[in-house]
């Protein structure tokens, strides 16, 4: 029986290189020269970003994102911490988040189910598998789930015949 999962996953390798290179372009920037201003990237799925003044980390906020698109990866996985300023430095954590949430899950679930195909949609963990007996319904799916916005981007795979 055919079927596919619904993921939400991020590539660490790119996660890294973006992280990178944002940092590259934050030191060869002329509004960042002789600024301490950084992205630490922690292990827990978080890049910390540190400067010298608030406008500094908002500037930073959007090179990341840049580089993160660049890189393949959805903007809409950043979630973006509060500022936290003090001996004239300023840091703001973005976490990178990953996984489909169970409120998300159930979200899809019934979007799949009000859709009327000959598909079944069951949560397993972060993912949601969904199994039918065509091809042609499980690509209904997909078709329907990148049509609608949903706040954390998608990916498809394990597709089986």
């Amino acid at each position: 029986m055919p079927s596919f999962d619904v993921v939400s996953e991020l590539d660490k390798h790119q996660v890294t290189n973006a992280v990178d290179q944002a940092n590259r372009l934050v030191g060869n920037r002329f509004d960042f020269k002789g600024v301490n201003a950084r992205f630490e990237l922690t292990g827990k799925n978080e890049v910390i970003l540190h400067a010298e003044a608030e406008f500094q980390v908002k500037q930073m906020v959007e090179i990341l994102q840049a580089e993160l698109i660049r890189k393949g990866i959805d903007a809409a996985c950043m979630e973006e911490g509060k500022v936290e300023e003090a001996n004239r430095t300023a840091r703001m954590p973005i976490k990178l988040r990953e996984g489909i949430e169970t409120e998300l899950a159930k979200k899809i679930v019934k979007m799949i189910k009000d859709a009327k195909l000959k598909v079944q949609a069951q949560i397993q963990g972060e993912q949601v598998r969904v199994t039918g007996k065509k091809r042609d319904d499980l690509q209904e799916v997909m078709a329907l789930l990148r049509g609608t916005e949903l706040e954390m981007p998608l990916q498809y795979i394990n597709f089986r015949d």
